[in-house]
């Protein structure tokens, strides 16, 4: 009897026993193919390019999606291809050695197809490396062409040929310029005055001519009027009647512009000419 109960307590703890070693393992196997999945897949996001390493080397790219690679031995490092923007404050000297300050913006994306030799030979962080300092050379380059008024003034001629020459200096680096933007330009403020003091008597000397012209043209009416009084006085002294163009020129100089109401014929009759002018047109 006490052996019975004996052998019956202790068969709970073996039982429990041989449970845990047959769960234990199919726990450590799930955790390995879970850990193995997780290692095994891996995704590229949209507008990315996966630039593969294996034991640090450049061995292949992958593009956006699930893709496959060993476990342990490769990783992925992401390369971005989509438009980016970046924003930089440059500062230069203009022709006449003025300083200049200026914020640019520049769109810019990566060639996707060339994102294994950008990392080979630049990095993932090819923005900073090359972009920035390729946008401050630029700015400077194209500075230096032009005065400090030029700059304002054919500020679209400064912009296209800066984005050309960032173009230029990005291409050996599969760097595709988008848009190149010169946001502001900012000179000393003892510069800025005398700029627009300048131009506002640029403006003041443009509106002496306009006056002037307007004079000339002033005086040559008065001429040619007293040109044609005397012609027609002329003619009238060495004729001694009154010439169709003397009458013509005396009408014209005295016609207020307004039609008289009546006339006198030929025979001393008035004539309302307002009612033959209101007179509605038969029709035939």
């Amino acid at each position: 009897m006490f052996d019975g109960k004996f052998s019956t307590a202790n068969s709970k703890p073996t039982n429990s026993l041989k449970l845990n070693k047959r769960v234990v393992p199919i726990i450590l196997i799930a955790l390995v193919l879970i850990i193995l999945a997780t290692s095994l897949f891996y995704e590229v996001p949209a507008g990315n390019i996966g630039v593969v390493l294996r034991f640090s080397a450049v061995d292949r790219v992958s593009f956006p999606g699930i893709n496959i690679k060993l476990p342990f031995v490769e990783r992925v490092v992401l390369m971005n291809v989509r438009t980016q923007k970046d924003e930089v404050q440059a500062t230069a000297m203009s022709e006449n050695l003025q300083v200049v300050t200026s914020l640019i913006a520049v769109n810019y994306h990566l060639d996707g197809s060339r994102a294994k030799d950008v990392f080979e030979n630049v990095g993932a962080d090819y923005a900073n490396i090359i972009v920035a300092p390729a946008i401050q050379n630029t700015f400077k380059a194209v500075t230096a062409q032009f005065s400090a008024e030029e700059l304002i003034t054919k500020r679209d001629e400064v912009r296209f040929l800066a984005e050309s020459e960032l173009t230029k200096q990005l291409e050996p680096y599969f760097i595709i310029v988008e848009n190149f933007n010169i946001v502001n330009f900012d000179f000393s403020s003892e510069y800025q005055q005398a700029i627009e003091a300048k131009q506002v008597a640029q403006q003041q000397v443009e509106t002496s001519k306009q006056k002037l012209a307007q004079a000339e043209i002033d005086a040559q009416t008065v001429i040619t009027e007293a040109k044609g009084q005397a012609d027609a006085q002329k003619a009238l002294n060495q004729t001694g009647a009154l010439t169709p163009e003397y009458l013509q020129y005396l009408f014209l100089t005295k016609w207020n512009g307004i039609l008289p109401q009546v006339m006198t014929s030929g025979n001393d009759m008035m004539i309302d000419i307002s009612r033959f002018l209101s007179l509605p047109t038969e029709e035939p």
